[in-house]
């Protein structure tokens, strides 16, 4: 079986078919809020009646937990409020400063390959961390997007300390996905303490402002877009910015 790292991750689109749309919402999102809107646009893109949609948002902090999730792996459950997110994986945070990105496409205008979906979105994290001289990495026993941290003590086997900057969680209902990816841009890191990451408790968390680069979301969505369109093929050229009291 091919490795993710194998796997040809172009995405683009059928022949005709229109752009998808890039919304951008600003603020903090409410999870349960963005859980009723993201149902409403996986609906309409089944039916046919709604473009492809990829949203961009912030949420205020919480933690969401995968189907695949222990619940001993949430170690403060009073900490935050804690949802149950219906997406694959475990036990993730999110909070302010980290983007967190809905991606809404009809794998049946593109391919119906789930491995290579979930390849093709690492693909977006780690071109859009190259497009900033970040080097990210996937491993194969992790999904996410990894950077090796040279400075940081040896791991217990001696290996290489490493970081998990973005992480990946998606379902699909007919062949529409849904849920998607998050980055770390500037998110209070401690408050990942209050679980063990997609239940991975060998390596840390860390951000893009904690690599040293002095960057915000908005920075970070330009390079997004850019990695986005390369992989997936084209987005609405405007970018259309929701209010939270429209959501």
């Amino acid at each position: 079986m091919l490795t993710r790292t194998d796997i040809e991750t172009n995405m683009l689109p059928a022949d005709g078919s229109p752009p998808v749309r890039w919304r951008i919402s600003d603020g903090l999102i409410p999870y349960e809020a963005a859980i009723v809107e993201m149902e409403r646009e996986v609906a309409a893109i089944a039916s046919g009646e709604a473009d492809e949609l990829v949203w961009l948002l912030e949420h205020p902090p919480l933690y969401t937990a995968g189907t695949s999730a222990d619940e001993s792996d949430l170690i403060e459950p009073n900490r935050f409020p804690v949802f149950a997110a219906g997406r694959g994986g475990e036990y993730t945070y999110h909070g302010p400063g980290q983007r967190v990105v809905y991606v809404m496409l009809d794998l049946k205008r593109r391919r119906q390959d789930v491995r290579a979906y979930v390849a093709a979105l690492e693909d977006v994290i780690i071109r859009t961390l190259d497009k900033m001289n970040v080097r990210g990495e996937r491993r194969e026993d992790r999904v996410g997007v990894w950077v090796r941290r040279p400075e940081k003590p040896l791991l217990a086997d001696g290996g290489m300390a490493e970081d998990k900057i973005a992480a990946l969680g998606i379902r699909l209902r007919k062949w529409v996905s849904f849920h998607g990816l998050s980055i770390n841009v500037d998110p209070d890191l401690s408050h990942f303490s209050g679980i063990v990451p997609c239940g991975i408790s060998a390596y840390g968390v860390t951000s893009l402002v904690d690599l040293g680069l002095p960057v915000t979301v908005g920075d970070v969505d330009v390079f997004l877009r850019e990695a986005f369109e390369e992989v997936f093929g084209p987005a609405t050229s405007d970018v259309v910015t929701v209010p939270e009291t429209v959501v």
